[in-house]
């Protein structure tokens, strides 16, 4: 069963705000900004864009890079009780 949409996973890797996380809620990824999410959503970030070694640097975001990212990202989900 796939758990995050590769689409969600771009979108946190393109964003220009560096204060943005991907929250899993309701079974469903949403790419949102840190000051958005509520105190009873906090536990539901995966992983901050800040955090990722991937969206540093100018590298440009590939079909690979997003793939590899979006399995990495579905194991921490697994590992949250979703």
């Amino acid at each position: 069963m796939v758990l995050l949409d590769p689409d969600c996973v771009r979108r946190l890797l393109e964003s220009a705000d560096p204060d943005v996380a991907l929250v899993f809620v309701r079974g469903e990824c949403l790419v949102l900004p840190l000051d958005e999410i509520d105190e009873r959503h906090r536990t539901l970030v995966v992983v901050r864009r800040a955090d990722l070694p991937e969206a540093l640097g100018d590298e440009p975001v590939t079909e690979e890079r997003v793939e590899a990212l979006t399995r990495c990202l579905e194991n921490a989900v697994r590992d949250l009780g979703s």
